[in-house]
Formats: C-alpha cells, sequence, structure tokens
C-alpha cells in the first residue's frame, strides 16, 4: 500500500531538551495505525508538528506526496490532514449541530464565508454524522450538557466535517467510560472502512489500541524505539521495558 503520511528523520526540540530525534515512520493510505510512548516519549509534539502547529528543526514531512513541512496549520487542515485532542474541542454554549456547522470544511477562508448561512446541505451532512457517532438524538443539546465520552463522540464528528483524507486522534479513549470505548472504537473502525480515513491513533489503553490499529510505532525518550503488529509490538522486550521501567 501507498504511503499517505511520510514522516522521514524528524527532530523538534524546545530550548536544551529534545522531543523528538530523527524520527521516522509512515502510514499507507486505508490503515489505522497506532502510536504509543511513556508519558514525554514525544508522541504529542510529533503530532503537533506533522499539523504545523510546531515547526520542525530538521527532518521533512509528505503528505499525499506533498511536502507539508512548511506550510500552516490552516494550509495542511485543507489539504484533508485533521487533528483532534486529549481534551475535547467543542463550543460548549453551542448545540451539537451548531457545533457541527461550524466545523464545515470551507475552500477558503473569508469575511464573506464566515458570515453566510450555512447551506441546507451542511446542515444535512451534520445530522447525517451525527447519526454516525450515535449523537442524532441529542443533536439539539448544548455541547457543554454532554458527558466527556459523548464529547468526545461529537469531537471525532466535528473532524469528520472536514471531510478529512487523514485523521490523527490524540488518546480517544481517554477520560471515557468503559461502556463507551468499544461503542467509539467501532465507529473508529466504521470511520476507515465506510468513508475511507487514515487513522494515526495515540493511546494509552493499550488493549482498545491493540484491537484497532494493524501496526503500532512505539517511541521513548523522543526517538523511534520499535515498530510492527500489534502481536510483536505486545512482545518486544524493548516496549516492555520503557514501560515497566517507568521510562
Amino acid at each position: 500500500m501507498r504511503a499517505l503520511l511520510e514522516i522521514d528523520r524528524v527532530s523538534k526540540a524546545f530550548g536544551g531538551v529534545i522531543a523528538n530525534n530523527a524520527i521516522s515512520l509512515s502510514v499507507a493510505a486505508g490503515s489505522i495505525v497506532g502510536l504509543i510512548g511513556p508519558n514525554g516519549s514525544g508522541k504529542t509534539t510529533l503530532f503537533s508538528s506533522i499539523v504545523g502547529t510546531h515547526r520542525v528543526d530538521g527532518g521533512s514531512i509528505r503528505f499525499a506526496g506533498r511536502d507539508i513541512t512548511r506550510l500552516r496549520v490552516g494550509e495542511i487542515a485543507r489539504l484533508g490532514l485533521v487533528r483532534t485532542y486529549q481534551q475535547t474541542r467543542v463550543y460548549r454554549a453551542m448545540n451539537c449541530v451548531q457545533n457541527m456547522q461550524i466545523s464545515a470544511r470551507l475552500p477558503r477562508a473569508s469575511i464573506h464565508a464566515l458570515f453566510a448561512p450555512f447551506a441546507p446541505a451542511v446542515t444535512d451532512r451534520a445530522e447525517a454524522l451525527l447519526d454516525f457517532v450515535g449523537l442524532y438524538g441529542k443533536r439539539n443539546l448544548r455541547a457543554g450538557t454532554l458527558s466527556f465520552g459523548q464529547q468526545k463522540l461529537l469531537e471525532f464528528a466535528m473532524a469528520l466535517m472536514n471531510e478529512p483524507r487523514m485523521l490523527l486522534l490524540d488518546e480517544p479513549t481517554a477520560g471515557i467510560n468503559p461502556t463507551l470505548i468499544n461503542a467509539l472504537l467501532e465507529r473508529l473502525r466504521r470511520a476507515n472502512v465506510e468513508l475511507g480515513v487514515t487513522l494515526l491513533v495515540i493511546e494509552h489503553n493499550m488493549r482498545a489500541l491493540m484491537q484497532l490499529a494493524g501496526y503500532v510505532y512505539c517511541l521513548a525518550h523522543g526517538e523511534l524505539l520499535a515498530a510492527g503488529t500489534p502481536a510483536a509490538i505486545r512482545q518486544d522486550p524493548r516496549v516492555l521495558g520503557a514501560y515497566l521501567g517507568g521510562q
């Protein structure tokens, strides 16, 4: 399978602290790939570099064959590469449909686009995606009244409103009631299969990630420690040492 995302020897430091050191990895189009590692291993920094929040110090990032290393966040998002966050970023005072509407992908930001009324097709898509994630019955409720797990589902649906080719998901199951985790994982799988969205997922819930991902990368101390299938990663002594050793 061809690579949709290619990261080649990417490095990022903050002052004297090296967050990422010459990391290389690739994500095939149509796949679900996991990214694991102990706290402080550089996972979130790498995500931020991929989507343009941090300017990398060295190396390159290519998406769909295009060098995006120096592009801005908005430019990268318009190419179809979108991320979510560990802490939800929903608009709590707005209802679910309104959250979805303002997340709709626009060809290019303009003052006219910001103030124009939403087309019926946007609302239809918003409601269809809310149904997809299981929130259609709550579409008119304010986002702030939803449980944290439901807010995670809403944020996922908001990301899908951007019509992404690829989603970077930062700890999608964190803080979610265990009864909702399986439902979320199923919707991630469906987005991958039915909507054709490639997924790169940071996750500390190893059981959930091993069920979801077909391939896993492990970081430690800002460097790539191991890569392989979930079965291989589970048995890799380097990975076990990184976690059990408290690194």
